[in-house]
């Protein structure tokens, strides 16, 4: 077990960010039966979080919960009437090979930071294929609510609130870097199903690649600002508080 500071502290900003983060080796095998997985869960709890570690393991209820994409997002809570002040947290496993596409030094990095601005969830540990978060009390997005008036301006103005941030790193554009990255992996793959093979062999990635390209001009032209974005605001990473009229 260490302790480990994925952010520094930004003179600039008010907002306080130097914290450390517990980490551990331990993963947590998604093809696992449920049973096995939930354990696997418990363990990663027991070892990040320093209340939860004596806490008995029948005692850790787990399951499963929408809003995730690319990862499995778990919820675990200690069932205790001793145990109160044990708040209930995530625990987020990542997706398979998803690590090819995604810098998760860079991702630790700015949740540490951003979640101490108020977005999202607060980062409590890492661990080896995933991270523990604060768990967090809404209901995710479809599309038809975000097409909603209200709702749309809601999101725009947290929207332009984390554009506003200033986080640690590297200030160059990550999102054409990322964009080739996903054309690069998804060109080289293959199907054993005869089917998914003949319809991704329709699929033209020069096509795509010189899209990318043309609007990656376009851009630069512009000349706008750099800033941090999501740029991946599916409808399913949008959580709605309604009690207290917030986006999470």
């Amino acid at each position: 077990m260490t302790d480990k500071v994925y952010v520094e502290k930004s003179r600039e900003s008010g907002v306080s960010s130097n914290m450390a983060v517990r980490t551990c080796s331990l993963s947590v095998d998604t093809r696992l039966p449920e049973s096995a997985l939930h354990s696997q869960v418990r363990g990663v709890c027991k070892a990040l979080l320093r209340k939860w570690a004596e806490v008995d393991d029948s005692k850790i209820s787990v399951s499963k919960v929408t809003g995730g994409i690319s990862n499995m997002m778990l919820k675990a809570e200690v069932d205790s009437e001793n145990e109160k002040d044990l708040q209930p947290v995530t625990v987020r496993v990542f997706g398979p090979d998803s690590d090819a596409v995604i810098d998760r030094d860079r991702e630790l990095q700015a949740i540490t930071y951003i979640s101490s601005a108020g977005f999202g969830a607060k980062l409590l540990g890492v661990f080896g294929n995933g991270m523990v978060q604060s768990f967090l009390v809404g209901e995710t997005l479809d599309h038809l609510e975000m097409a909603k008036p209200e709702m749309a301006k809601l999101i725009a103005m947290e929207v332009r609130r984390l554009h506003e941030l200033e986080v640690p790193g590297s200030k160059e554009p990550q999102l054409w870097h990322d964009l080739y990255k996903f054309i690069d992996r998804a060109s080289g793959v293959s199907f054993e199903d005869s089917k998914k093979q003949k319809a991704y062999e329709t699929i033209s990635f020069d096509n795509i690649r010189a899209g990318v390209d043309e609007i990656k001009a376009i851009s630069d032209r512009l000349k706008s600002p750099i800033v941090f974005a999501h740029n991946d605001l599916l409808c399913g990473n949008f959580m709605y508080n309604e009690d207290e009229g917030t986006y999470l």
